[in-house]
């Protein structure tokens, strides 16, 4: 008889797993939490074709998310379908670079069926309304409903049949906001759908969010829907972007540099309809921007990439908020070439919230009861009032009062100088009120835009090094850098192979002097693998532009005369981005009369 050697150690067996330890793994990808699946079932919705969708969800979306519409729906011989993997209307599985739906792969459902109790119960027009029920990936049978049209998908307890996975989900009010930036963003692309939110945690029915269908033309639903969404300020401060190239089409809506923020939460980027987080786009928004922008401030836009569906492939990733361009390149350079012409067009304009801003600042918040129907005055307030009384007063040395220019009208956007205060800031009178400009900024940006139009036109020059440098490199580091030497070259950076995987730099931009080109080169390839492109030669240029610009512009405490103040304000309003300074700042305020009256109380 023989004997097993002992030398033989077992072998792992392979195994076929059962389909709900595969409907779990493929919910793990799908479903990341409850934003993952209003996500999915909002995208359903869209696709059956509904014009009004309401999601109601308690503790984040743990315990409850209720999905209702008023779609195509379902008849009940294909609920038991709509719960199997892989199964979708969607396509027909020939042809998966020619998807025009939301949803296709068919793993959204069953994997809610797998982490969940999930109920659905649909009606299909000219068909009885039916209902099927599935808990942990146990399905029951199909039963009778009543329903009038569309389909109701009620998951109740998400991750109960995972629960390793609850613990990993945030607080209650971080999944809740995560809803809520999900509803949002679907809202954007879709502005002819009517979108509800409702809380029912805690027995409540609070309405979170509500943006009802919008009508007219795509650009007035739009930016009707973005009024909504981002607010009123947004919609006030945001240039609308139409431009096409090569078979893709980019619109949208992005706003002035000066309404800016602090961190870059406020970028919704859509293709084809869908939202996705993708670090070329996000880049090339970035790069459209670069100089007008300080590093740490970063732009507001809602825009859309619409093109042929075989243009770009959504399947690369399971919840589907990657893509990938076949041509990126030519993406990237309408983003950055549609908002920099539109920008460009803006001219002198700034955002109203810096008015607004300033208004805030200078309106006196009462700390005090109020005696006698009125305010009493603070001490540095019956100062200012004596000092206003007194003899000599127009005298003071922080302020120069020109007489009225007669050649200048007070109709033109800026206006006629009236004034310069503390030999920096002018005074200028409009139609409706005044601006205030600050004169050191504004013209540091009209020279800064004269140095970019010449070196536009003249090229960049470019100082050949005496010894070449070599740069040692990896295989891939080299190619990809190989790949934009001739974008390189426009800027004054001439790099060649020099065999095996070095490169050998011949030619540095002259405006940048004596620079470390290993450093430099480095740069790049750090900026090709965390973007996907590179501006840091353009970057490097333009930062030497901006200060050469700032030492040849007006010095702030130099006085002017009526004539260069007005001479200032025409040029600002005749170039482009002029609203700013180099790093985003308004280089001037306009208050309104109204407002101005307000102040005092004269409204």
């Amino acid at each position: 008889m023989a004997t097993a050697d002992p030398q033989i150690e077992p072998r792992p067996v392979i195994r076929q797993l059962d389909d709900a330890a595969i409907n779990r793994i493929a919910a793990g990808e799908v479903l990341e939490r409850p934003a993952s699946a209003v996500k999915e079932l909002i995208e359903n919705s869209v696709d059956a074709g509904a014009t009004r969708i309401e999601v109601v969800i308690a503790d984040g979306g743990k315990t409850l998310i209720r999905v209702t519409d008023n779609g195509c729906g379902m008849t009940g011989a294909d609920l038991p379908l709509a719960l199997s993997r892989h199964a979708t209307s969607k396509i027909d599985g020939s042809d998966l670079l020619n998807i025009r739906s939301f949803g296709f792969r068919g793993e959204a459902l069953p994997s809610l069926g797998a982490t969940g109790r999930l109920t659905i119960t649909s009606r299909a027009k000219g068909a009885d309304a039916a209902m099927i029920a599935v808990a942990g990936g146990k399905t029951e049978g199909v039963k009778p409903a009543a329903l009038s049209a569309g389909t109701v998908i009620e998951l109740r307890d998400l991750f109960y049949a995972t629960p390793a996975r609850l613990k990993f989900l945030r607080t209650d009010r971080a999944e809740a906001q995560a809803v809520t930036d999900v509803v949002k963003r679907l809202a954007m692309a879709e502005p002819f759908i009517t979108f509800i939110l409702r809380d029912a945690s805690n027995g409540d029915n609070r309405t979170v969010f509500r943006a009802d269908a919008e009508t007219g033309d795509l650009f007035d639903a739009l930016h009707g829907r973005l009024q909504v969404v981002l607010g009123k300020d947004f919609a006030e401060n945001a240039l609308r972007i139409d431009t096409q190239r090569d078979g893709f089409h980019l619109t949208g809506y992005a706003a002035l540099p000066t309404y800016s923020r602090g961190a870059a939460v406020a970028q919704f980027l859509f293709v084809n309809g869908r939202p996705v987080r993708d670090k070329m786009l996000l880049g090339a928004l970035r790069a459209a921007y670069m100089d007008v922008l300080s590093r740490d401030r970063h732009p507001v836009a809602a825009l859309f990439v619409d093109c042929d569906p075989t243009l770009v492939d959504v399947n690369v990733h399971p919840a589907k908020s990657e893509v990938r361009f076949r041509d990126p390149g030519t993406v990237r350079g309408l983003i950055v070439s549609g908002l920099r012409h539109a920008l460009a067009d803006a001219g002198h304009r700034a955002s109203t919230t810096v008015a607004n801003a300033t208004l805030g600042a200078m309106t006196p918040q009462p700390a005090a009861p109020r005696v006698y129907q009125m305010d009493r005055p603070s001490f540095s307030a019956r100062s200012m009032t004596f000092q206003a009384q007194a003899p000599g007063f127009g005298e003071q040395p922080s302020a120069r009062f020109e007489p009225v220019v007669a050649d200048e009208p007070d109709h033109l956007p800026l206006g006629a100088a009236r004034a310069q205060v503390h030999e920096n800031y002018i005074i200028a009178q409009t139609e409706k009120g005044i601006v205030i400009v600050d004169q050191h900024a504004a013209h540091e940006r009209l020279v800064y835009e004269k140095l970019k139009a010449q070196m536009a036109e003249n090229g960049v020059a470019a100082q050949a090094l005496l010894i070449p440098e070599v740069v040692e490199l990896s295989a891939n580091e080299a190619a990809h850098l190989l790949e934009i030497a001739d974008d390189l070259a426009k800027f004054g950076l001439t790099i060649e192979p020099f065999g095996g995987n070095a490169v050998a730099v011949r030619e540095t931009p002259a405006i940048l002097g004596e620079v470390n080109a290993a450093a430099m080169i480095r740069d790049i390839l750090d900026e090709l693998a965390d973007q996907g492109d590179s501006a840091s030669v353009q970057a490097r240029i333009e930062a030497i532009l901006s200060r050469v610009a700032c030492h040849g512009s007006i010095r702030s405490g130099r006085r002017m005369q009526a004539a260069e103040m007005n001479a200032l304000l025409r040029e600002m309003e005749a170039t482009p981005l002029s609203g700013q300074c180099n790093h985003g700042r308004p280089t001037y305020v306009e208050l309104k009369l109204a407002d101005i009256e307000r102040l005092f109380g004269r409204t």
